[in-house]
């Protein structure tokens, strides 16, 4: 079941706008003592403690990875570009040159 506003649907995809999760501490145990239950639940608590913000971390660093990835394929693209106009302004000043040449000898004659 997906409600809005849990970790499968969040109610907003922004890491920063979502609302922080706030820890239970037990006020009845001090400060440093072990529950009973705590050895045979220990790794269930520890993974039920992860908050929203821990869940997202990995779609966060996704994003800015392929925001980063993006970025390098645009410069990458706009290189290929400008090495390929580069390449045919040499081919068009050729093709320049050899009309000059050509219309030079057919006004010799």
């Amino acid at each position: 079941m997906t409600a809005i506003g849990t970790i499968d649907r969040p109610v907003t995809h922004d890491p920063l706008k979502q609302a922080l999760m706030t820890a239970h501490t037990t006020s009845e145990q001090p400060h440093g003592s072990a529950h009973a239950d705590f050895i045979t639940a220990g790794a269930i608590t520890s993974r039920q403690n992860r908050t929203r913000e821990m869940q997202l971390i990995p779609e966060a660093l996704a994003r800015a990875h392929m925001n980063d990835r993006m970025r390098e394929v645009d410069a990458e693209r706009r290189a290929v570009r400008l090495v390929t106009a580069r390449r045919m302004q040499r081919r068009a000043e050729r093709v320049s040159l050899r009309a000059r040449r050509a219309l030079a000898m057919a006004v010799m004659q």
